[in-house]
């Protein structure tokens, strides 16, 4: 029975791996096709009669009037203004709040007294100070870069810090237990750390500099995409207010195209 058994073994079988760990694989076909569905419909809702184009212009309409403001040259002209604040806001406010928060975050002086200050200023809603940054740094740039700047400031503050925050401590104390400067632990152990939570910050803070960067340019300003709407709205122009939205929309998409390489070149490690 032995020799039986051994000379007719039993056939193996092949197990599924299961360790995928949750992979998000890219489907660009279907983000195409959903986008060209969404398109078709609106512009057979419109075609059909099914909403009026007073109120909502088909794509085709909305299209014609982008082509059109960009031919004359007023979609540069708005685009560069709002480019030029947004890119000096977020940028200032960026550098400033990581200052603070990876400051607020390593040491413990630092969280004592700017935690208090952030939690109470944080709250407060940043367009509401654009008169008084008017009234402090005129009614030039300064005073919608410093608009952006603190909206973006508090938020990266807080986002760097609980990042910093969030990094296992086993790992501070093994790098301790190894001997290593208090440096080099920064460097090479709570930043990397830090890194996923403070990129993933920077998709919310362009978006928050996006939005301050539309409400102040509706305010003070006769320049700039957010000029370009409040007075296409004003003047019931549907058309160029759908192109004005297209283009912030593509503007968010290109900024969240940018930030998504970032992420990939600087999380390779992982």
């Amino acid at each position: 029975m032995t020799e039986i058994a051994t000379a007719n073994p039993p056939a193996a079988t092949t197990m599924p791996f299961r360790g995928g760990g949750f992979e998000i694989a890219p489907r660009p076909l279907i983000a195409a096709a959903s986008l060209v569905l969404l398109l078709l419909a609106w512009e057979g809702a419109s075609r059909f009669g099914l909403v009026s184009d007073l109120f909502l212009p088909s794509p085709v309409a909305v299209c014609a009037a982008l082509y059109s403001i960009a031919a004359d040259g007023t979609l540069w002209l708005h685009l560069s203004a709002s480019l030029t604040r947004i890119i000096g806001g977020w940028t200032l406010g960026t550098a400033c709040g990581l200052a603070l928060g990876l400051g607020m975050g390593i040491f413990s002086a630092v969280r004592a007294a700017g935690l208090p200050i952030v939690s109470a200023l944080f709250p407060i809603p940043k367009i509401a100070l654009l008169p008084l940054l008017i009234l402090w740094l005129g009614i030039g740039e300064q005073a919608k870069i410093a608009t952006i700047a603190l909206g973006v400031f508090f938020p990266t503050a807080i986002t760097a810090f609980s990042a910093v925050d969030s990094v296992p401590r086993n790992l501070i104390r093994m790098a301790q237990s190894f001997n290593l400067p208090w440096g080099a632990i920064v460097l090479k152990v709570i930043l990397p750390g830090a890194l996923p939570g403070i990129l993933a910050g920077f998709r919310i803070t362009t978006s928050i500099a996006l939005i301050l960067m539309v409400a102040a340019e509706m305010i003070a300003t006769r320049h700039g995409v957010g000029a370009f709407l409040l007075e296409a709205g004003n003047l019931l122009r549907v058309d160029q207010l759908l192109a004005g939205v297209a283009i912030l929309s593509a503007l968010g998409l290109l900024i969240s195209l940018v930030l998504s390489r970032l992420e990939a070149w600087l999380l390779r490690w992982r």
